[in-house]
């Protein structure tokens, strides 16, 4: 059997890489290593749990107050290693996070194939979302297997003129998805009733949003909850100093805001659906929230998922108040705009992408 490792350090990378996990360890061709490298441990240790996976290898890299170049620099030390003692005969990473670039390199410099799952986004603006643009870009010139989600993340590294494989898959967060929403997953907030209001589902944390820009979505919440009375916020914090202690002080004396911690996957999945709109600043929620007919307003000036906004299911509102508050009103009192979104075709997929994936690298290795 082929053995094949996956490095994951997020909690986005596991839920996003446990379903091509899944279904790798079900096939008789392929022996798997589940390599953590610690950059999101908790986060991470709960996803796991949900869909029944274990780590085979655990990095341990995580320290208060990491900076990017700990994170890249403990990641390759310690994926070197690993790397020369069980010796993959594929690297399959994530993405666009941290230890997605370091695992790719560390990869490439051990001269081990590497498959990108969610390949092929991009902003064009190196700094913009930062790192994850950089990053992104960096894998795709040292990646063997391209596992692209849409047609236009398929242009985009036809564009950047990358060598390897290209393969549109569709993106593996909606695998993920599908699989938890079956089951209804509860989402037991205290003191949340969710038929006495239309809930507001918001997720903050991008590092481009620190500072005035967050001043400003805590400033847009408030209006918004002014304004419509039979709404109420639920806003998970991460777990960030720098995001969580801003909001918490701008909204958390309000009786209509329900600030939490960060929500397990199938909590989130529960809050999606008993939800009646997101704003969030998260890539996968842009994905997630349409496959259950639910609008996001985007909380960034750039986003690499345009087929979200191009198709209706998605809009880009930035960090201005006026423009959040307004976007929001317009969803919230108007039924015909919101069915408009609500029912827009999701365009990141069927479900069937770590199918698409497996027999993308069956072919790559004749099996």
């Amino acid at each position: 059997m082929i053995p094949i490792c996956f490095t994951l350090g997020t909690r986005p990378e596991a839920i996003k890489l446990a379903p091509v996990i899944r279904t790798f360890q079900s096939s008789p061709k392929f022996t798997t290593q589940v390599v953590l490298t610690g950059q999101h441990r908790e986060m991470v240790a709960q996803v796991m749990e949900i869909f029944g996976l274990k780590a085979d290898r655990d990095l341990d890299i995580m320290q208060h107050q990491q900076t990017l170049t700990d994170i890249t620099q403990r990641s390759l030390q310690g994926l070197e290693k690993l790397f020369k003692e069980i010796e993959p005969q594929l690297v399959i990473v994530q993405g666009d996070t941290t230890t997605a670039f370091a695992a790719a390199l560390a990869a490439f410099y051990q001269q081990i194939p590497i498959g990108h799952v969610e390949a092929g986004l991009r902003t064009d603006n190196i700094y913009n979302p930062f790192p994850e643009e950089a990053n992104r870009r960096l894998i795709s010139q040292i990646t063997q297997l391209h596992f692209a989600p849409t047609s236009l993340a398929v242009a985009n590294l036809h564009k950047s003129g990358v060598t390897g494989a290209i393969h549109q898959t569709g993106n593996t967060v909606i695998d993920a998805l599908l699989t938890v929403a079956k089951s209804q997953p509860a989402c037991d907030i205290p003191g949340l009733d969710w038929h006495k209001y239309r809930v507001i589902l918001s997720t903050v944390h991008r590092r481009e949003n620190w500072g005035e820009p967050l001043q400003n979505i805590g400033a847009a919440m408030l209006q918004i909850l002014e304004k419509f009375p039979d709404t109420a916020l639920l806003l998970p914090l991460h777990r960030n100093p720098t995001v969580r202690e801003p909001l918490t002080q701008i909204l958390g004396n309000h009786p209509r805001v329900f600030l939490t911690e960060p929500l397990d996957y199938s909590q989130l999945v529960g809050a999606i659906q008993r939800s009646y709109l997101l704003l969030s600043d998260s890539g996968g929620i842009q994905e997630e929230a349409p496959s259950l007919g639910k609008p996001v307003l985007v909380l960034r000036d750039t986003t690499e998922r345009p087929e979200a906004v191009t198709g209706g299911t998605a809009k880009l509102v930035g960090t201005d108040v006026d423009r959040i508050t307004a976007a929001a009103s317009e969803l919230l009192g108007d039924p015909l705009a919101y069915q408009a979104m609500a029912t827009a075709i999701n365009p990141f997929g069927d479900g069937t992408a770590s199918m698409q994936i497996l027999a993308a690298v069956e072919q790559f290795f004749g099996v």
